[in-house]
């Protein structure tokens, strides 16, 4: 069911054609106009024949059912007539019309197809428990009928027999027509809310990318934002130093913004088109454990003194753990860069399969307050909580003694 028009929709009912969610179709479908006229040339066609039957003497009717009066045969034309048109608005009029078909059962000959027809459209409209209601009051109906005018040639079981045959073969047909509309009705309803479950899905995954790229962007312009705002501060502060001193800081200044300006385009574009920059293009490698070490000494590069310690060899630990890990560390040395600059820091990582992985970053409290601090959103710490979280580990900071500490710990399956 989706967007496009399905094909040969001109044969559906009206039922299926209107939309399942709206109103049911005030007018009638193709199919329902074709069935219509068909139901009212078969009834109405039915009722002159068996009309002209009676009134003739010598006919083979007449000779079975023997010799109707005049005024019967009239009455039980005039009102077969009336229901054979009545069949035009049976959807509508449903319950008139099946209530007037019960009281012509108890006389009419003329009617019969009429009838079955309508305990047919009693079948596909109404539900079980009212069609089984119908179809007992109509078999009674057939009693009386085959009891008022019985024929000649069959006995009254056999004619109460057949009648109440044909009946029940007419109900049956209308619940097997409900029950295969009911389930294409399901089978729509169905594809509909799989159609819709999808969309929410893929918007789902987008909102999601979009926050795992913010949380990523997050974490790598911090870091090279305070290595920008730390050298650019020494060039400040330290007007006549070396020429290779303002050299070389004045690299990383550029270094880092060229790297900050590249990643913040990629996630500006992908945030804006909402899919990847480039289909073609893969995604750039993400950094793990094993990027610690030039980590380590950007930060040197700024002033801190970072002790690094790694136990395990960063290739055998898993790439989503290892990146987690990453991100930890290179927030927790940006935030000592922050808060503390130029103070000695340690960072510790350990661990071994099914044990986890720990991690421990490690910096004295500042004495003073930075001259010029560099600002920030106050959300680092929160994104690595949620960060570990999703990784299925847990994150803690805070102070112990006189050191600030932040530690992680990371599910490494055996």
């Amino acid at each position: 069911m989706g967007a496009s028009s399905p094909e040969y929709r001109w044969l559906w009912p009206s039922a299926l054609a209107a939309d399942p969610a709206g109103p049911l179709a005030a007018r009638r479908s193709t199919r329902d106009w074709v069935v219509d006229s068909l139901c009212f040339l078969i009834a109405f066609a039915f009722t002159v024949w068996i009309t002209v039957e009676l009134l003739d003497p010598g006919s083979e009717t007449t000779q079975t059912w023997g010799a109707t009066p005049v005024w019967l045969t009239v009455l039980d034309a005039v009102t077969s007539t009336i229901a054979a048109v009545g069949l035009w608005w049976r959807r509508r009029f449903l319950t008139v019309l099946a209530v007037y078909g019960i009281l012509l059962t108890t006389f009419s000959m003329a009617s019969a197809f009429t009838l079955l027809i309508v305990v047919f459209t009693v079948g596909v409209h109404r539900r079980f428990a009212v069609l089984a209601g119908y179809t007992a009051l109509v078999v009674a109906a057939n009693a009386i009928f085959a009891s008022a005018r019985p024929e000649e040639s069959i006995g009254y079981w056999e004619a109460f027999g057949w009648g109440a045959v044909m009946t029940v073969i007419a109900a049956l047909w209308g619940m097997i027509i409900r029950g295969r509309r009911q389930l294409i009705v399901t089978w729509r309803d169905r594809a509909e809310r799989a159609e819709s479950e999808q969309r929410l899905r893929v918007a789902q995954a987008r909102v999601l990318e979009r926050t795992r790229i913010a949380r990523e962007m997050h974490d790598v312009l911090a870091h090279r934002i305070s290595l920008l705002s730390l050298h650019a501060g020494a060039l400040e502060f330290r007007p006549g130093a070396p020429p290779e001193e303002i050299a070389g800081a004045a690299a990383v200044v550029r270094s880092s913004a060229h790297q900050a300006l590249q990643d913040l385009r990629v996630v500006i574009g992908v945030l804006r088109t909402g899919q990847p920059e480039d289909e073609q293009t893969p995604e750039r490698p993400q950094p793990t454990l094993s990027a610690l070490p030039a980590l380590a000494d950007e930060s040197r590069s700024a002033g801190n003194r970072v002790r690094l310690e790694i136990a395990p060899a960063p290739e055998s630990v898993p790439a989503a753990i290892g990146r987690a890990a990453y991100r930890i560390v290179q927030e927790g040395l940006t935030n000592a860069r922050k808060h503390a600059p130029g103070a000695a820091v340690r960072v510790v990582v350990g661990g071994r399969p099914g044990e986890g992985l720990s991690i421990e970053v490690r910096n004295p409290m500042p004495i003073t307050v930075p001259a010029r601090p560099i600002p920030g959103t106050g959300m680092g710490l929160i994104g690595l909580a949620e960060r570990a979280l999703l990784a299925g580990g847990r994150l803690d900071h805070g102070r112990a003694d006189d050191d600030f500490v932040l530690t992680a710990w990371l599910p490494w399956p055996a």
